[in-house]
């Protein structure tokens, strides 16, 4: 079957081919049918089944004769250590886990906050929880003690997962009193502390409250899988929200496997036995998705990286590693790869290894810019899809599905709708717009399983975050256009839009023209505002390592460029030139905080923010331009 195939079939018949995509699924219960609406706008997939996702990620694989099989390679350039661990041994391994936390009193629907590094016990964790049916909550290992504590309060864990430290390739970060800090900040106090000691730091215990994962399993019966209803959370994931307050993205048991089932075949291309290696944290929602489920549930080994993309030691890293584990499917964010190509713009570490494996690169995260796309598939020779999706949609809204066909691929399209969206380009009316129109994206109601049915305790901002502004639809956030060829191109988040003279123009399309500029790595556009004009965009231009030219000379370039390939309309006359650019811990650029920043509006820097004394920079490099304005 072609795609176009594929997607007939979804949408001449949607519970059909959920309930065909379903017999992936080991059930306890089987789903009478798949979509259940009379709670519509809060739709439900599978609601009447019974199943256990560790079950079908783990205990299953075991039972058909795949025990001796890798499920989880431990690859950690910061300890200079690798692991591998079989389904069997993850099997006992978890069941062990969980046996322990059911005999302190964890239950089905009580929840756990993990808070772990990069490691293979942190998907035992998850995996631990999902097994009872308790709702795990994972909390990027590091992040801050208050934000953590928020989360603690939100979620209300009876018990926190945690490790005492992350390796950084730098230094140490110290877990343990970030989580201590954290839990006196709470109103809510979970029963008790599970700590993973590393080598590389052993931390104090609280009595009577902490216990150490080793000691904690002692004596203790294995637990069995528990079934659980079809709507069942599996997992909170907190995303930030526009008040400051975390949103608690909800993910189904049911919906969750059954999508996750359908997208390693049909997108990844993968399948039992094979090599899967998505470069993220488990503290992400790619994490969640594609580091601990989808691969497992496929059968697949998945890699478990504990590193960066550069310095840990050199940018060959990552080849290295898909080379020495046969890796198939590579999966990363395109601030990975401009990292890379920043430090090796000619691909010279690629070709210090075989990749004869590797039948894919698929980047998300963020919009990938077609110079990088194109960087990576003259230097890796493999298709380069850049697909699209969200930490609420929990897996790919677009993407170019090359387990069904490989269809052309355009640079800076995420390519094209995955069965269950129905993708649609609105303006500000909420009516559909015709082709090649940048519009807000939205999502016709209901969204596939797998995606958020609502937010953890709060119905009424999950629709007025997503549902009310364009009723009978899902809100992406994302502004864009579809091409005549059916193809998704999304240009900006909604907010990033801006408007010079009453034109609305893309600054994800200023950053294609930007990037293009053979001496720019990385590049970033905002709109600043301007008294005459509403609103005039700004440049921000890290330069690759080696370029001869003075910064003004790049800059002068730069403004021609855009002058030539967008127009006067587009009034680009200011860029500065900066080391690196603010982002997030999964590389996501905050182009909001250095909006404020270029405006003299009062900010506070997110609490996903990577390093923030780079907002310091950007401030000083602002001021030489002018901003801001007085």
């Amino acid at each position: 079957m072609t795609y176009k195939d594929v997607y007939a079939a979804w949408q001449q018949d949607p519970d059909r081919f959920w309930m065909q995509a379903a017999e992936a699924i080991d059930w306890v219960k089987r789903p009478s049918k798949a979509l259940f609406d009379d709670r519509a706008p809060f739709y439900e997939w599978f609601r009447d089944a019974k199943v256990n996702a560790c079950w079908n990620a783990v205990d299953r694989h075991v039972e058909n004769g795949m025990g001796d099989y890798i499920a989880l390679e431990h690859v950690s350039p910061v300890t200079h250590s690798t692991k591998g661990i079989t389904y069997r041994e993850l099997r006992d391994r978890v069941a062990s886990l969980a046996g322990a936390l059911r005999a302190k009193g964890i239950e089905k629907g009580d929840r756990v906050i993990i808070y772990m590094p990069m490691i293979p016990e942190a998907v035992m964790a998850m995996l631990a929880c999902a097994r009872l049916g308790a709702v795990h909550s994972v909390v990027f290992g590091g992040f801050a003690a208050n934000e953590l504590a928020v989360r603690i309060d939100d979620c209300t864990p009876k018990a926190i997962i945690a490790a005492s430290c992350g390796i950084e390739p730098d230094r140490i970060v110290h877990y343990k009193p970030l989580l201590d800090a954290a839990i006196e900040q709470a109103a809510h106090k979970p029963e008790f502390c599970v700590i993973y000691q590393r080598d590389q730091e052993v931390a104090r215990l609280e009595e009577g409250r902490d216990v150490a994962w080793h000691t904690f399993q002692y004596g203790v019966e294995p637990a069995e899988c528990v079934p659980v209803e079809g709507n069942h959370p599996a997992y909170i994931l907190y995303t930030s929200g526009t008040t400051g307050q975390p949103k608690g993205v909800v993910r189904d048991t049911a919906g969750h496997l059954v999508a996750l089932a359908w997208t390693m075949p049909n997108i990844y291309n993968i399948g039992p036995g094979e090599r899967f290696w998505a470069a993220s944290d488990v503290g992400w929602v790619v994490g969640h998705s594609y580091i601990c489920y989808a691969p497992l549930i496929a059968g697949a080994t998945s890699i478990v990286y504990e590193g960066k993309p550069v310095g840990t030691p050199h940018p060959g890293v990552f080849w290295r590693t898909i080379q020495n584990y046969r890796v198939k499917s590579f999966f990363t964010a395109p601030t990975a790869l401009r990292a890379i190509k920043r430090e090796d713009p000619n691909g010279e570490w690629i070709k210090r290894y075989k990749l004869h494996a590797l039948q894919g690169l698929y980047l998300a995260g963020e919009r990938a810019d077609p110079d990088t796309v194109k960087w990576a598939e003259e230097h890796l020779g493999v298709p380069v899809v850049d697909h699209w999706w969200q930490t609420e949609t929990g897996w790919a809204i677009a993407a170019n599905p090359l387990g069904i066909e490989r269809l052309p691929i355009k640079p800076g399209s995420p390519s094209v709708p995955m069965p269950g969206y129905d993708v649609q380009v609105l303006d500000e009316g909420g009516q559909p717009i015709g082709r090649n129109t940048l519009g807000a994206i939205a999502i016709k109601l209901p969204l596939p399983p797998g995606t958020l049915p609502t937010l953890w305790h709060a119905e009424e901002r999950f629709r007025k975050s997503y549902l009310d502004h364009f009723p009978g639809y899902y809100e992406t956030g994302d502004a864009g256009y579809i091409d005549d060829d059916g193809y998704i191109y999304i240009m900006a988040r909604t907010d990033d839009v801006i408007n010079v003279a009453g034109h609305r123009l893309s600054t994800g399309a200023m950053e294609e023209v930007l990037s293009s500029h053979p001496d720019v790595a990385e590049c970033a556009v905002i709109g600043a505002a301007d008294a005459l004009r509403g609103q005039l965009p700004v440049g921000f231009l890290c330069l690759k390592r080696g370029t001869t030219k003075t910064e003004d000379q790049v800059i002068a370039e730069c403004v021609a460029l855009m002058r030539a390939k967008i127009g006067p309309v587009a009034a680009f006359r200011k860029a500065v030139v900066v080391e690196r650019l603010p982002k997030t811990r999964s590389g996501k650029i905050l182009r909001a905080t250095m909006v404020k920043i270029a405006d003299g509006q009062p900010f506070k820097p997110p609490a996903t923010i990577d390093d923030p004394a780079i907002l310091d920079e950007i401030a000083a490099a602002l001021k030489t331009i002018g901003y801001p304005a007085a």
